[in-house]
């Protein structure tokens, strides 16, 4: 865990030029700290006194503000204290590396006669640290004319022929599965030095580059002031554009892609959703991931109400009732398959939807054997009656687990 104590830029009685220049070398420190540390854990806490910055949207109406918030945008830091900590301005700042290190802050009462509030947080250290083990298909380097070839190769009438709809399932479940895990490699979902923002490019990284070489020449008199303020502006003006840019295409793009679009509009969410703590009946909390989720589960069972079997009256667009001796056609998996939104998560078969709508003619044949299969012996595979659940918070206490509300 690294930390270090933050500089008052405020000089009670000092001159512009000697408040300049403390806040100069402050920056200095604070740029080699935050590239010093690499991978760890970064904190820094303090009275930094620029009252003029706005931190919804990252703008100052100072030259040395600006230059602050230049500091922290080209070092990646997020500043998480929202409220004024002193009169109406924001001046005790939590700069952190990691967004989700700092959480719980609180801005509450002042300590005897000083002026400024109390900001109370907590820092995860161990439960940030965790390397993941989570592992996801790197669709950039696969490989999908062999897995069509693997997979379109397979005589799905032979194969499946004589076999019932659960055994016709597996067989075709593993058979892509193998295919898959042949020209598919994995990476780990999160990475070692964490996520780049998505308007971050190669060119960017360059300009950022030679932005911080101007001021290395300048402060050794190779470049002149007006020299280094020019690479600051065309840096600056770069990536608001990028970041416009890239707020664009995730707005007109939401149609084919709503997963990212919302995934950016909950980044930038000032209070993020979360389960529990949880009441169990004997009034006891319940904290563990496990042990909330069979809360939860238990929950959800006691209220569900299961509705009358048998096989249900199946009707089509037309409103006329379909029987069981109509057939399920490939062209009619291939319509179905082509709507597949290839950004979603597979379920519990594993299946990604991208690699599915990607081998559309291969796969479509035997997965309409199968249909066909279930649909006329009314056997259903285990897996199709299988779901990811996830708990959304609707109102209420967010203790009480009926406050709760499952989602596949």
């Amino acid at each position: 865990m690294g930390g270090t104590t933050a500089y008052n830029g405020k000089e009670k009685g000092g001159s512009g030029h000697n408040r300049e220049a403390r806040s100069n070398q402050y920056l200095r420190c604070l740029y080699t700290n935050a590239r010093s540390m690499g991978n760890k854990d970064l904190v820094v806490m303090g009275d930094f006194n620029y009252p003029d910055i706005c931190w919804e949207t990252n703008t100052a109406r100072h030259r040395l503000s600006n230059k602050f918030l230049d500091c922290i945008g080209d070092n990646f830091l997020f500043q998480k204290v929202e409220k004024a900590t002193r009169g109406e301005a924001v001046l005790d700042l939590v700069l952190t590396n990691r967004e989700e290190l700092v959480e719980n802050l609180k801005v509450e009462d002042s300590i005897g006669d000083s002026d400024h509030e109390i900001i109370e947080f907590m820092i995860l250290r161990k439960g940030r640290r965790e390397t993941s083990t989570i592992e996801v298909m790197d669709f950039r380097k696969a490989d999908f004319d062999k897995l069509r070839e693997l997979v379109g190769k397979v005589p799905w009438e032979a194969r499946l022929k004589g076999k019932t709809t659960e055994e016709s399932w597996k067989y075709f479940k593993g058979t892509l599965l193998r295919a898959q895990k042949q020209t598919i490699p994995l990476c780990r979902k999160d990475r070692k030095y964490g996520k780049r923002p998505a308007w971050l490019n190669k060119e960017i990284l360059h300009d950022l580059k030679i932005k911080k070489e101007s001021y290395k020449k300048w402060k050794l008199g190779q470049l002149t002031k007006d020299e280094y303020r020019q690479a600051t502006r065309e840096c600056r003006g770069k990536i608001r554009k990028a970041k416009a840019q890239n707020e664009i295409k995730l707005a007109t793009g939401i149609k084919g892609n709503k997963k990212t679009f919302y995934k950016y509009i909950k980044s930038k969410r000032k209070t993020k959703d979360r389960v529990g703590p949880l009441l169990s009946e004997e009034g006891e909390a319940v904290t563990g991931n496990l042990e909330m989720a069979e809360m939860l589960n238990d929950f959800f069972v006691s209220v569900f109400t299961e509705k009358s079997g048998g096989v249900p009256n199946v009707v089509n667009t037309s409103r006329e009732r379909v029987s069981l001796e109509d057939r399920i056609h490939k062209e009619q998996v291939k319509n179905h398959l082509g709507k597949l939104d290839v950004s979603k998560s597979p379920g519990p078969d594993e299946m990604h939807p991208r690699i599915l709508k990607e081998l559309i003619e291969e796969v479509s044949e035997p997965l309409a054997m199968i249909f066909e299969k279930s649909w006329q012996t009314g056997e259903i595979p285990e897996d199709w009656k299988r779901a990811n659940i996830v708990p959304i918070y609707k109102k209420g206490n967010k203790n009480n687990p009926g406050n709760y509300r499952p989602v596949s």
